[in-house]
């Protein structure tokens, strides 16, 4: 976040000074992806707490509300970023200082894409939606760096107009993270779940419990960076309780170590007929 904060002060500046739309464009992008790791630390902090009365289950889908704020916010660094975009295209100017531009941008986009290649990573490993939503919108400000770029230097060759157009290209870069993240977390704040393969694997394990004989009901839903569920099958309806409890046991204990993220499943036992 402070990295991401300083550099899009630093692209502003230089923006301004050189007078480079797609310089500013950039910098506003990475104000605005400076505002979206905040959320996703908010978000990530609040998901650490313990449950209370209020809220019993937990605060892990406040990192799924962090990330549809975040979505809010591009939309609106984006809107700003075409306007000052257009009024350049009407009025076009040369760029002042054109290699001091150049050199910001070929450093910001070197020190973004390090940021979201280590993100990314770190991500991946703890299955964390918003991390994730954030690592793209670093990967986006990478290549809407590079683009930057390359719109600077081809407008310092001549042809004017193409600062102004970089930072349109920025500005729809920034659009579409935004989209994704909507999306993504809307779902899971809709309680929405559709991951077939991990809905199946579990399916598999149960079918190959010796002592299942068949499912009912699976029914999973995403908690922030975590999955939750509730699992109701069939048993042989001579058991015991103490039997029965031991086979819900085993089998919760074993679906939880070989599925990374679920971090609770209430399973239901019911006799057969």
């Amino acid at each position: 976040m402070w990295t991401l904060l300083t550099l899009g002060i630093l692209e502003i500046g230089f923006g301004q000074f050189t007078g480079s739309i797609s310089l500013f464009a950039d910098g506003i992008d990475s104000l605005s992806d400076a505002a979206v790791s905040f959320f996703v630390w908010t978000g990530l902090h609040f998901a650490l707490r313990q449950p209370s009365k209020r809220f019993p289950f937990g605060y892990y889908k406040v990192e799924s509300l962090t990330a549809l704020l975040a979505a809010v916010l591009l939309v609106g660094a984006a809107s700003f970023i075409f306007l000052r975009s257009y009024r350049s295209i009407v009025n076009p100017h040369a760029i002042s200082l054109p290699f001091i531009a150049l050199a910001v941008l070929a450093v910001t986009g070197a020190l973004s894409l390090y940021r979201a290649l280590q993100m990314r990573r770190i991500a991946n490993r703890y299955n964390i939606l918003s991390l994730r939503v954030d690592a793209r919108n670093s990967i986006k400000d990478t290549s809407s760096s590079f683009v930057a770029f390359s719109s600077v230097l081809i407008s310092y060759l001549g042809f004017r107009q193409m600062d102004a157009i970089g930072g349109f290209l920025v500005g729809i870069y920034v659009l579409t993270v935004s989209y994704v993240a909507l999306r993504e977390s809307s779902l899971v704040l809709l309680d929405a779940f559709h991951e077939p393969q991990l809905t199946h694997q579990i399916e598999n394990m149960i079918q190959t419990h010796r002592e299942i004989k068949g499912l009912k009901d699976l029914k999973l839903r995403r908690a922030g960076p975590f999955i939750v569920g509730v699992l109701e099958v069939i048993v042989d309806g001579n058991m015991t309780v103490s039997e029965m409890h031991d086979v819900v046991t085993e089998l919760e204990q074993s679906i939880k170590t070989r599925i990374p993220g679920l971090r609770s499943l209430t399973v239901k036992a019911i006799p057969a007929s």
